[in-house]
């Protein structure tokens, strides 16, 4: 059975507020919760105005909060930002506060262009390359091993699902290789997953947290009433790609009716690249797109991404898509 979970990347839209963002995030995690969804994750981004988790770990305690039993994790922490002990401390004080409930999705990337690496990290002599290093010394800390001589407090001990996330082979090998449980980023880099995926199954060793592969991939999903409904809502966000891989990364724009027709080749170029595993459109469109995609991977869950301009809008869809998904297992 394919299990729902969701990515939020806590978008501020244009005329809003952080403030206004992070009470949004709190809502949305609680509507998740009352519709069944597995886990409620946020992304480490930095220096993007429309993105307001950018100090994750604290956006996270502040969901954790505000709901009482869906997992909460980060989806992910970008460790090449960080020194691993600083995480163990991070995600070992979440889960001494809601026991059980904590994920860590770890990656490798910037989560930002080199400028703010650079000034996240006062030098980039870090090395992304390090990164199972780095990996397998977070995991030290979390199991009091003593393998570093340091005991992380808090951390040392603490009960924390982590995750390797990815968007190319690396974290695929990676994952398979530490035997945990693999999530890839298909609701924007969609090209390697099914590559990705059976790598991640071929090569993976059982390990003491998982027994067997365990995959989650992202999918955009945008459902409304009707089709045409659903293409205005996602105009926001397909606006927002647009203007991120043109260099112009902005706030979450409202609707445009048509925007998606008014683009020229180079802006649905890249329409096309980034949304690939997407479902727009009524309960019954995005069933058949879940339903499709579920068949085509074999996940084990799908990470429902959505930046929807309205708030109300964007509780609606989650709404319909727990309710597809759910035709689904009755047809089943």
């Amino acid at each position: 059975m394919t299990r729902l979970s969701l990515l939020d990347l806590v978008p501020v839209v244009e005329g809003g507020t952080v403030s206004q963002a992070l009470a949004n995030a709190a809502d949305l995690a609680r509507h998740a919760e009352s519709l069944g969804f597995a886990r409620y994750w946020c992304a480490e981004h930095h220096g993007m105005r429309g993105i307001a988790s950018a100090a994750t770990s604290v956006v996270l305690g502040h969901v954790a909060a505000a709901t009482s039993s869906i997992r909460v994790g980060a989806g992910g922490i970008m460790l090449p930002n960080h020194a691993p002990l600083v995480i163990a401390e991070q995600f070992g004080t979440l889960d001494a506060l809601f026991p059980g409930r904590i994920d860590l999705g770890l990656g490798r990337a910037p989560g930002s262009d080199q400028r703010v690496a650079r000034a996240l990290r006062r030098t980039l002599e870090t090395d992304a390359n390090a990164f199972p290093q780095d990996v397998l010394e977070l995991q030290s800390y979390f199991a009091d091993d003593g393998q570093t001589g340091i005991s992380a407090t808090p951390g040392a001990g603490a009960e924390i699902e982590m995750w390797i996330l990815g968007s190319s082979l690396f974290g695929a090998q990676l994952a398979a290789a530490l035997g945990l449980p693999y999530a890839f980023a298909s609701h924007f880099a969609p090209y390697a997953l099914d590559q990705a995926l059976s790598v991640y199954r071929r090569d993976f060793r059982p390990s003491l947290r998982l027994s067997k592969p365990h995959v989650m991939a992202g999918f955009n999903v945008f459902a409304a009433d009707t089709d045409a409904e659903a293409e205005l809502l996602a105009s926001s966000q397909q606006q927002s790609f647009v203007a991120l891989r043109t260099g112009n990364p902005r706030q979450l724009p409202p609707p445009v009716a048509g925007y998606r027709a008014s683009l020229g080749a180079q802006g649905s170029a890249i329409l096309d690249h980034v949304l690939q595993c997407s479902a727009v459109g009524s309960p019954a469109t995005v069933a058949r797109a879940l339903a499709a995609f579920v068949e085509r991977t074999g996940v084990d869950e799908i990470m429902v991404a959505s930046a929807i301009y309205d708030h109300d809008a964007r509780k609606h869809s989650l709404t319909l898509t727990a309710e597809a998904v759910e035709e689904l297992k009755i047809a089943a």
